[in-house]
Parts: structure tokens; C-alpha cells; sequence
């Protein structure tokens, strides 16, 4: 099987308006760059975008914001962005907030083939109880919300059930990758991509540098190939920094 395609566009180029999708990264951190400049000019539209955020304004995710081609976004952190504040509260986009962890370990049983489990995040929380506003309309008005999550008593503390996530694209981004998928991320870019490389059905890898097959230390490995299927070197990485700290001099 040859999983090395040229470009990100050649990559994605049968992604079909309506796709639900994983997108890999943390924060502007180990972000797809160049899938997503893909999927905006591929054009696709009604993406459900599973994510652990999405993006800055005119960067990451909220570039395909700016172009109204996300209909909802499952995310845990959405604070960076402000066009994506605009189109919730506004009613033109709809969200499912989901803790961290929870967003973690449910993309993780997803691709382990656990369709769901109970955690202690959440309960006694809208998170749990049905009450978090997913779909405004313009006037403010709630118009959909999430259903309330089954509790259970486990050795006197309470659980909720939460689902596995799984969809039919992942994209991901590593930091070295060979011709039959396998994957080494780099520091802090190995966040979400390995368990949602996991999760996809089809799962599209862009790498920094793509090299031989045997180049690769096994034991360095991170994703296996097996859970790859499609593979290309980006053409560029600009691996903006979200919100720059330092200290005075």
C-alpha cells in the first residue's frame, strides 16, 4: 500500500462536505498547519470538528472559522478566539464543551475500542445534568441543549458516563515520519495527536521530515504505522506561539 501522497491538498482531496474530524494539537502546538490551509481551499464545508481548541483568529482552526466551514466544534478550550465567541453566541455555530481530561480519555477509548466509561469529572455539573447550552438563537435564546449523562455510585463516589470518540478523518502532525505511517512527535506536539491518530477511520499524518523506511529507532516510535493511512512531508511550518510570556530584563 502506498500511504505517501505530495501535498496536504492531494492528501485531502476526498474529504467530503459534513466529515466529522479529529484535529491534533494543543493549543497552536502540534497543530495539521497545512491540512487546514487544505480544507479551506478544498472548500469543505459543515465540518464537525473535534479539537482540543480552535485556534486563534487567523490561525490553526479558526482559519476554517473565518471562512464558515465548521458547523460544530467538540473542544475543551475556546478562549483565544473571538470570531468563535461571535458565532456561538450569535447561534451560527454550534459547541459541545467537554473538560480536558474527559475530551482526552474520550478520544483514547475511542481508538482502543472502549464505546464508553464513567469519570468523576463533570458530575454535579451542567457537564453532567443536560444544562450546558450548546446552540443559541440570535436573540440569546437556547434552542438546544446536551442530554443529561447517566450517573453511577462506584464505592460511594459518583460517576458520569461518557462516550468514546471516534470519526472519520484524523489529522495529525508529527515531527518525523516514514513511508509506511510510523510517527515520532517532538515534545510538546506529542498531545493529542497519538490517541487521535487512533481514533480516525482514515488518518492523515503531515510530518516535518519524511524519511526511508528503517530510518526510524523503533523504540522511538510513537504512533505505529498501522494506524496511518495516508502520509506527506508539509510544505511549510510557521508554529506561531499563542500567547508569548516572558519576563521583564
Amino acid at each position: 500500500m502506498n500511504k505517501v501522497y505530495k501535498n496536504a491538498r492531494e492528501a485531502c482531496a476526498d474529504i467530503p462536505s459534513g466529515a466529522t474530524m479529529l484535529l491534533g494539537g494543543f493549543g497552536l502546538c502540534g497543530i495539521p498547519e497545512n491540512c487546514i490551509l487544505a480544507l479551506r481551499d478544498l472548500g469543505i464545508k459543515d465540518i464537525v470538528m473535534i479539537s482540543n481548541n480552535c485556534g486563534v483568529d487567523d490561525f490553526g482552526a479558526g482559519v476554517l472559522l473565518q471562512t464558515r466551514q465548521i458547523r460544530k466544534m467538540v473542544s475543551s478550550y475556546v478562549g483565544e478566539n473571538k470570531e468563535f465567541e461571535r458565532q456561538f453566541l450569535e447561534g451560527e455555530l454550534e459547541v459541545e464543551l467537554v473538560p480536558q481530561g474527559t475530551l482526552a480519555e474520550r478520544i483514547r477509548a475511542g481508538g482502543a475500542g472502549i464505546p464508553a466509561f464513567y469519570t468523576p469529572a463533570g458530575v454535579g455539573t451542567a457537564v453532567s445534568e443536560g444544562g450546558l447550552p450548546m446552540l443559541y438563537d440570535k436573540k440569546g435564546n437556547v434552542i438546544k441543549a446536551s442530554e443529561p449523562k447517566d450517573i453511577r455510585v462506584f464505592d460511594g463516589k459518583m460517576y458520569v458516563l461518557e462516550r468514546g470518540i471516534t470519526a472519520q478523518y484524523a489529522l495529525v502532525k508529527a515531527w518525523k515520519g516514514d513511508r509506511l505511517g510510523n510517527l515520532v512527535y517532538r515534545h510538546t506536539a506529542a498531545n493529542f495527536n497519538p490517541m487521535m491518530a487512533m481514533a480516525g477511520e482514515i488518518t492523515i499524518a503531515e510530518v516535518e521530515e519524511l524519511v526511508e523506511v528503517g530510518e526510524l529507532d523503533p523504540d522511538h516510535i510513537h504512533t505505529p504505522g498501522i494506524y496511518v493511512h495516508r502520509i506527506f512531508q508539509g510544505e511549510t511550518f510557521e508554529k506561531r506561539i499563542e500567547r508569548r510570556t516572558v519576563s521583564k530584563s
